[in-house]
């Protein structure tokens, strides 16, 4: 198996960079649209279990619009074959002083694109602050 094949690499990181857009600026359609649509598809956020992409879609739906902006740190993209990745990233908010979250995906390429087939999402307090 091929590890970061240049241009599988470079669509996967284009993948992350729409999903990391409409995070922040809330846009539920494309993130909807991200997650790959099957029962299989899970998300776990920070006080959340979703199993299934209906339930995903409605917790996106139901979600609030603000302060959902962030910066992202130590983004780590990695492809294996030409078809399956992660996404590996750390972010702070300006709202959650002391705490740093993590983000892990699985990605898929389906006929139609770049899915997200099972995420993580956790905040803990930040290392470097307590340090």
């Amino acid at each position: 198996m091929e590890i970061d094949l240049p241009d599988v690499k470079a669509e996967l990181e284009a993948a992350f960079a729409v999903y990391e857009t409409a995070l922040i600026t809330n846009d539920v359609a494309v993130l909807d649209e991200l997650f790959l649509d099957a029962p299989t598809t899970i998300r776990y956020g920070g006080g959340e279990n979703l199993y299934g992409y209906a339930e995903i879609a409605a917790f996106r739906s139901g979600r609030p619009s603000a302060g959902l902006a962030r910066s992202i740190e130590r983004t780590v993209i990695t492809t294996y074959g030409r078809d399956f990745g992660t996404a590996s990233t750390l972010f702070r908010r300006d709202t959650a002083p002391g705490k740093i979250g993590r983000q892990m995906q699985t990605w898929i390429r389906t006929p139609v694109g770049w899915r997200v087939v099972a995420a993580h999402v956790s905040v803990i307090p930040d290392p470097e602050v307590a340090a």
